[in-house]
């Protein structure tokens, strides 16, 4: 149970991480429609800071107990996440080639995850 609180963290964060991506584009949005003096450009800016800051922080207390190629290894669903994002959010479309690429990325997740899980493998603490 206390993996699985980690593990749930360590995705949260990732999820956090993944709304860099949307307050950028966002951001991007803004400058493109009304320039430089954009006041939402600034907020989406803003928001991006913000949030880097948040994930920074947060990042550094879940990463102590992992292995550091199991947390980066979990990193990478972070684009499961920004492909989500850029279909809901931005209405984007998600071809045959991003999900093919969704999947091998999930499936290089699961081997490491499955070295991670191997019986007789020492839990940290």
């Amino acid at each position: 149970m206390k993996n699985f609180k980690r593990y749930l963290l360590l995705h949260f964060n990732i999820l956090l991480f993944s709304f860099t991506g949307v307050f950028s584009k966002a951001a991007s949005s803004w400058y493109n429609r009304e320039g430089l003096f954009s006041l939402p450009l600034y907020l989406f800016l803003g928001l991006m800071v913000l949030n880097c800051m948040i994930y920074a922080l947060a990042w550094q207390k879940t990463i102590k107990y992992f292995d550091l190629n199991i947390a980066y290894a979990n990193k990478s669903v972070y684009l499961l996440w920004s492909q989500l994002w850029a279909v809901v959010i931005f209405g984007e479309t998600l071809t045959f080639r991003n999900i093919l690429g969704l999947l091998i990325v999930l499936i290089g997740v699961l081997v490491v995850q499955w070295d991670d899980a191997t019986p007789g493998k020492e839990e940290q603490s």
